[in-house]
């Protein structure tokens, strides 16, 4: 059975994303050699990247222009070739290669997890990870937490979420001052 993850960088004080869409510059302050390899082994151990309709037309435009032999190029293959899911009511169609259209997400995705065993990776996505956390469908949070307070900006933990338990799997600091964390659901 696939594992369900949520995978996403978020500041100290819960922010996904700065005060407009795609605001990630505070990204920079974590990233380096570690969370690269880190992000590659997760990469590896995925046969499914899951995305909701606004991170899938930025992961799209951005990817689907990479080439080359470089390590970005070689992510941008893998990220080319593996199988992808847009949830969406409103897309008419997804043109980036392998992606599948989801109408429904809640009701859709227990059958996907049924159907394999590599992971499912949430990338960004804060609409629908919201709805998939309220419906319980995660069996894994990864963060990454940055090392800085945006004060402004969209939360990834909104306060429409109920009380849920969770357990630490790992902790593991970078050099660049964040943390990585991660977490399964107590039942």
């Amino acid at each position: 059975m696939r594992k369900l993850i949520m995978w996403n960088v978020i500041s100290l004080d819960g922010c996904f994303e700065g005060e407009v869409p795609w605001d990630l510059a505070f990204h920079e302050l974590v990233w380096g050699k570690e969370l690269e390899d880190f992000s590659h082994e997760q990469l590896r151990t995925a046969d499914m990247l899951v995305f909701g309709e606004n991170t899938y037309k930025g992961m799209a435009a951005y990817w689907s222009k990479v080439e080359g032999e470089s390590p970005e190029g070689k992510t941008a293959t893998r990220m080319n070739a593996i199988r992808k899911i847009v949830c969406s009511p409103t897309m008419d169609r997804a043109d980036w290669n392998n992606t599948t259209l989801l109408r429904d997400a809640v009701a859709e995705i227990p059958t996907l997890k049924q159907e394999g065993d590599g992971n499912m990776l949430v990338f960004g996505s804060g609409i629908l990870s919201e709805s998939l956390m309220r419906a319980h469908l995660f069996d894994e949070y990864r963060l990454v937490i940055a090392p800085v307070f945006l004060g402004k900006g969209r939360r990834l933990f909104t306060n429409e979420l109920e009380y849920q338990r969770l357990k630490l799997l790992e902790s593991c600091p970078l050099s660049s001052g964040g943390v990585i964390l991660r977490y399964a659901p107590v039942s």
